[in-house]
């Protein structure tokens, strides 16, 4: 049944694509060319067709919401995944640094100041 309903919304998702596409916008839409019905007859069209389009869309995703959160466990996806891997207890830990390799050079160790031009 889900499959039944996402191939439906799917379908309906195209279609309203292709209605809004096709509506007049200010600057002129697809439909400037002319056609066999009137321009506001074809507005009046298009609008509709969205209107139930959008509709349908609006139906659809929530039955399939609705049957999808039946039909489910309760468990998250991040649930099923896998369990990051523990720490093992047997890998030699990281080499201990020194402290003094951390710490900025004390004054005394600070280079000679370089000669000066002639």
């Amino acid at each position: 049944m889900e499959n039944v309903l996402l191939t439906v919304l799917l379908i309906l998702a195209l279609l309203l694509i292709g209605v809004v596409l096709l509506q007049r916008s200010e600057g002129g839409g697809l439909l400037s060319g002319g056609g066999a019905m009137s321009a506001r007859g074809a507005a009046n069209a298009l609008t509709k067709l969205t209107w139930v389009f959008g509709a349908g869309f609006m139906a659809t995703a929530l039955a399939l919401t609705l049957l999808t959160a039946q039909t489910s466990d309760g468990n998250s996806v991040l649930d099923s995944a896998a369990p990051a891997p523990a720490e093992n207890a047997d890998a030699p830990a990281a080499p201990a640094l020194p402290e003094g390799d951390l710490l900025p050079p004390a004054s005394g160790d600070a280079p000679l100041a370089p000669p000066a031009a002639d």
